[in-house]
């Protein structure tokens, strides 16, 4: 099960992920963060992942191309902060692969 939560604030918009991002789910964040991304009006739009329990790989890949299109991530928990910091790392080792050709 999976619940995204949109909560609204004057300087940014986040989007509360809840529980296990695994299919099908991960297709509804991917629509969520794509809607919460209309009518900013300037503030910024995080992605909270501090309740997220269980991340699957087409979890972690599609965070991933998120990430490559400028999503923000919010995060705790050793796991999480593991499976983002090494995400992280992906996209930066792909953006360079491509730079050098």
């Amino acid at each position: 099960m999976l619940k995204i939560s949109t909560v609204d604030g004057t300087s940014e918009r986040r989007l509360v992920v809840e529980g296990k991002l695994t299919d099908p789910w991960v297709g509804e964040l991917r629509r969520s963060w794509q809607t919460a991304g209309e009518g900013l009006q300037g503030r910024k739009l995080v992605i909270d992942l501090k309740n997220a329990t269980v991340i699957s790989r087409e979890g972690e890949d599609e965070l991933l191309e998120m990430m490559k299109e400028g999503a923000k991530f919010s995060c705790c928990g050793v796991l999480t902060r593991y499976v983002m910091k090494q995400l992280a790392y992906r996209c930066r080792e792909r953006a360079e692969r491509k730079a050098k050709v």
